[in-house]
This record gives structure tokens, C-alpha cells and sequence, in this order.
């Protein structure tokens, strides 16, 4: 029996997420804004009005900066939220648009909601869905179709994921 690129999409989604959710179980408050270096790291930061705010650059430096959990989550948080907003035809949310909602368990369920808003998505694609000129993350005629697109949201989620759990053994291992 052929599976749909649907199904295929699916199963790598829940299996990617089912590895995740081995380290996202496992994170302490404390693990969100630990930083694993101490110079040339990324984390989140409270503003005035206690709005976290992430480091940024237009122009990625180099080095790359080492990110904090909080800085991954709510990277995460960003590019996939406006992965599903591409998906859906609305209008994505900005960069500054996107609040992470600190760490412990906000974050996590922050994850999972946005895991349940993209399995949303993924679920109503159809073939023909699937064939369309992806909306993001690649420029206009690319080449690229929305099944590609979702592949990436499979694959940047994987990176993601293994990058927070190695900085929670990371922590965990420094404080031993």
C-alpha cells in the first residue's frame, strides 16, 4: 500500500516531536537561560515592560552565537508560527511580534500548542495542496512546493530539538 506524502510528512512530524518531547519533559526553569558560554551567546532578555526580547542580528555574525534554550524555543516559536501562517494564507507574524512566554512550563506548553496549530495544517493538505509553490521559507519561484516546505518544518524542528537537548545534558552535566 503507498503511503500519501501526507502520511510521510506526518509520521516524520510525530517522530521528530516524540524525540523532542524526551528532552522537553525533562527541562527545568533553571535550563531556559542558562548560558553554555560566556561570550558570544544568545538568550532572550526582558525589556522594560518585561516583554522578553531576543538578541538579534540582520547579518548573522560570525561566529555564530551559541543559543540558550530560550533563545532556541522561541526561535522556534518564530519560524514556526510563520510557517503556519504561510500555510494558512494569513499574514505571518513579524520577528518582534513573536513573545516568548518564559521559561519552565510556559514554554513548553507554548511548544505544544504550536505543534498542535502546525499538525492542524499539515492534516488539511492535499496532494494538490502539497504541489503548490511553497510561501516560505524560500523566495517567490523558487521552485519549492508546500510539500518541501513542510519537510523543512520537519527538519528545522529535528535540528532544533537535538540543539535543546544537547545544551539540557550540557547543563546537567556541569553541575555535576
Amino acid at each position: 500500500m503507498a503511503t500519501s506524502r501526507r502520511d510521510l510528512l506526518r509520521r516524520q512530524s510525530d517522530l521528530t516531536w516524540a524525540l523532542f518531547e524526551y528532552h522537553l519533559e525533562r527541562l527545568e526553569p533553571e535550563d531556559f537561560l542558562w548560558e553554555p558560554a560566556p561570550r558570544h551567546c544568545w538568550t532572550v532578555r526582558p525589556d522594560a515592560e518585561g516583554k522578553w526580547v531576543p538578541d538579534w542580528a540582520d547579518t548573522e555574525p560570525d561566529p555564530v552565537p551559541v543559543p540558550t534554550i530560550a533563545w532556541l524555543s522561541w526561535h522556534i516559536g518564530w519560524w514556526w508560527g510563520t510557517a503556519a501562517d504561510h500555510a494558512r494564507g494569513r499574514t505571518p507574524r513579524g520577528r518582534d511580534d513573536v513573545v516568548w512566554p518564559g521559561e519552565g512550563r510556559a514554554a513548553v506548553e507554548w511548544l505544544r500548542g504550536l505543534r498542535t496549530d502546525w499538525l492542524e495544517v499539515l492534516d488539511g493538505l492535499t496532494e494538490t495542496a502539497l504541489d503548490a509553490a511553497a510561501p516560505f521559507p524560500w523566495p517567490d519561484g523558487s521552485g519549492y512546493t508546500v510539500a518541501d516546505m513542510a519537510a523543512w518544518v520537519n527538519s528545522e524542528l529535528m535540528k532544533n530539538a537535538a540543539e535543546i537537548g544537547q545544551l539540557r545534558m550540557l547543563r546537567a552535566a556541569s553541575r555535576d
